[in-house]
């Protein structure tokens, strides 16, 4: 049971890409979709395990959880612009690279300097594994030279908010399935919110944002068995495990959704994944 909890966390994210894009609709739909289905089967989970949280840790919770829709949102905008077997890798590398990062200069992480050797290390394979994934071939038929760098730039601000979506609860005293509805809680209203201030009523009543609560579905099957995965394998090994989804999605976005590669984009894309499994790796075990 346990390397079943392990392996369902990397097989739900890397569907969740591929659900995602097939779904006809604009990003704001799939985010809609996504929040709501997410904050169904919390309530669920919230009814069968009744898990007890304070109002400090709450709103902290729903604050993370409103984080999550800035990164999440980038993504969906990405899959559009780049494809998913872009967007993931880079997306992945660049939450990797952050989130290490953030572990050491605030929560004081790798103290001795045999992690901070090997941790340093994992984040310059993060680096060359997330620049091989971003090659585009000039005369490709994925996107144009000025299309990708303004995806890039918008993936890499809008990662801030994924950031502090993990930060959060690292932070905070409740964790694993007690922040579950908070979080979901604080994932709608910020989606609202932004429904509201861009002025997309029609968001609410279309077809393709209630056909979006499979992503929510989806996401929270991922969510809920890292919970139980970390909870019987240790944080290293569901976090480690967890990152094949990346491969699982960028191989999934060229062989089900048709996303075209030159040979060489193929090479760099998959020598890139290589390096960013270890980088994730090195910066975690060591």
């Amino acid at each position: 049971m346990a390397i079943i909890l392990m392996l369902l966390p990397a097989l739900a994210w890397g569907i969740l890409p591929l659900a995602v894009a097939r779904i006809n609709g604009k990003p704001v739909n799939q985010i809609f979709g996504t929040a709501v289905g997410t904050l169904l089967v919390s309530f669920v989970v919230y009814a069968v395990l009744r898990p007890t949280i304070s109002l400090p840790s709450f709103i902290l919770a729903a604050l993370a959880g409103g984080f999550w829709i800035i990164g999440q949102l980038g993504q969906y905008n990405a899959y559009r612009s780049i494809g998913v077997s872009q967007t993931m890798p880079i997306s992945t590398g660049l939450q990797l690279i952050g989130t290490s990062l953030i572990g050491v200069l605030i929560f004081g992480e790798w103290a001795s300097i045999n992690a901070r050797l090997f941790g340093a290390l994992g984040i310059v394979l993060l680096i060359v594994g997330v620049s091989l994934t971003a090659v585009h071939d000039k005369g490709s038929k994925t996107s144009s030279q000025k299309s990708q760098t303004s995806t890039l730039i918008m993936l890499i601000l809008t990662t801030i908010g994924f950031l502090i979506y993990n930060a959060i609860p690292r932070a905070m005293t409740a964790s694993g399935l007690a922040i579950f509805l908070p979080e979901s809680i604080g994932m709608v209203i910020a989606v609202l919110l932004y429904i509201l201030f861009t002025r997309q009523p029609e968001v609410l009543r279309a077809q393709a944002s209630w056909q979006s609560l499979l992503a929510g579905i989806i996401f929270s099957v991922a969510a809920i068995t890292y919970i139980l995965s970390v909870r019987d394998n240790g944080v290293n090994s569901a976090f480690v495990v967890s990152q094949l989804s990346v491969v699982l999605s960028t191989i999934g976005g060229m062989l089900f959704l048709h996303e075209k590669k030159s040979r060489r984009e193929l090479i760099l894309t998959m020598v890139g994944l290589v390096l960013i499994v270890i980088g994730a790796v090195t910066t975690t075990i060591f």
